[in-house]
C-alpha cells in the first residue's frame, strides 16, 4: 500500500443546487442545499483512501461543530488525522453554487485554514514516511512551500495542484515534481491558452506537468518526452465540484504503486469520471473496487478486447 502525506484544506461546503447559476446582482431561487465536508486538501486525501492509499492528513480545523465534522469525516474514511490540529475560531467554508450542467462556482473563506502558517513537531516525519506529498494553495503559500521543501529533502514525490490560481514562489516551483492545474490555471499561471503551450512553459519550472481538460481528459508533459492526451470516459456530469481533487488523489495511488504515466493518468480519469456523476466533493468519490471495474470497462471498450488494461 502507498503511503500518502497530504498538506492542506479543509472546509465545510455550503452547497446550493439551482437550474441556472445567477448572473452578477441576480437572485434564483434554488432547489436544494446541502452541508457536505470538503476543502481541496481534505478532498485529495479522501480520494487517495478510498482509492487504496495510506493517507496521513495536515492541517487544521476550528473549534466549532463544522471542525467536529470535517475531523469525523476525514476519520470514516480511513485519514489518518492526528495531525490535524484544531484551532480558536471558524472551521474553513466553501459557498458553491451548481447548476443543472453541472458546472460549478465556489466561493472560499479560509478560516482556520488561514492559520496553518508553519510545520509543527512531527510533520517532516509525516511527509518523510510518505511516497507521494499532495499539496494545494487554500493554506499560506509559507507552509506549502516548507512542506515541499521538506518533500524534496526525503526524497519524496511532491505534487501541486496550484488551485486557487495565484503566482507561485519559485523556491516552491523548484521542490515540485509534478504540477496539475487545470486549463484555466495553466493559462493563469503562464498567460498562454493553449494548453499545450502552457504546458511547455511551465516544464521550464517543473519536470513534469499534467493539465486537466475536464472532458477532454489530460495532457500529460515531461521534460524529454512527448506530450500525449489522455482521454477521459464519456459520462454524464452530474457535479463537478471534486473532479479535480478525485484525480489527484486516485493519480498519487497509481503512481506510487509504479504505474506507467499513461495508465496511471487512465486510472484517475476513471476516478473522476465516476465521481461527477454523483452530487457533493468527498461524498462522490468512488471506492478503489468501482475504480478498477469502470476502468477496465473503460479499456475494453476502447480496444475491443476482453483483457487486463494494466
Amino acid at each position: 500500500m502507498t503511503a500518502i502525506a497530504v498538506l492542506g484544506s479543509t472546509n465545510m461546503d455550503l452547497v446550493a443546487y439551482v437550474p441556472k447559476a445567477p448572473r452578477l446582482g441576480e437572485t434564483v431561487t434554488g432547489r436544494e442545499f446541502r452541508t457536505v465536508p470538503g476543502g481541496k486538501g481534505a478532498n485529495q486525501a479522501v480520494a487517495a483512501a478510498r482509492a487504496g492509499g495510506e493517507v496521513r492528513m495536515i492541517g487544521a480545523v476550528g473549534a466549532d461543530d463544522f471542525g467536529v465534522r470535517l475531523r469525523a469525516a476525514l476519520g470514516a474514511a480511513g485519514v489518518d488525522t492526528a495531525a490535524l490540529r484544531t484551532v480558536e475560531g471558524a472551521s474553513g467554508t466553501a459557498h458553491i453554487t451548481v447548476d443543472d450542467e453541472g458546472g460549478n462556482s465556489i466561493v472560499v473563506v479560509p478560516g482556520a485554514n488561514g492559520r496553518l502558517t508553519s510545520l509543527e513537531d512531527g510533520d517532516e516525519a509525516r511527509i518523510a514516511a510518505a511516497d507521494t506529498l499532495l499539496l494545494q494553495l487554500e493554506v499560506p503559500l509559507g507552509v506549502v512551500t516548507a512542506a515541499a521543501r521538506a518533500a524534496r529533502a526525503h526524497g519524496v514525490r511532491t505534487v501541486l495542484t496550484p488551485a486557487p490560481a495565484q503566482p507561485l514562489p519559485p523556491e516552491l516551483l523548484a521542490a515540485t515534481d509534478l504540477l496539475v492545474p487545470n486549463e484555466h490555471e495553466a493559462a493563469a499561471l503562464t498567460g498562454l491558452t493553449d494548453a499545450r503551450q502552457a504546458a511547455e512553459a511551465l516544464l521550464q519550472q517543473v519536470p513534469a506537468v499534467a493539465v486537466t481538460l475536464g472532458a477532454a481528459g489530460v495532457l500529460c508533459a515531461a521534460r524529454g518526452r512527448a506530450p500525449l492526451t489522455v482521454p477521459a470516459p464519456r459520462v454524464r456530469a452530474v457535479d463537478t465540484t471534486a473532479a479535480g481533487d478525485t484525480f489527484v488523489g486516485a493519480l498519487a495511488v497509481a503512481l506510487g504503486e509504479g504505474r506507467a504515466v499513461r495508465e496511471a493518468v487512465s486510472w484517475a480519469c476513471a476516478a473522476a469520471a465516476l465521481s461527477v456523476q454523483r452530487p457533493g466533493a468527498q461524498d462522490s468519490m468512488p471506492a478503489r473496487a468501482e475504480i478498477d471495474a469502470f476502468a477496465y470497462a473503460e479499456y475494453a471498450e476502447q480496444t475491443g478486447t476482453s483483457g487486463s488494461a494494466s
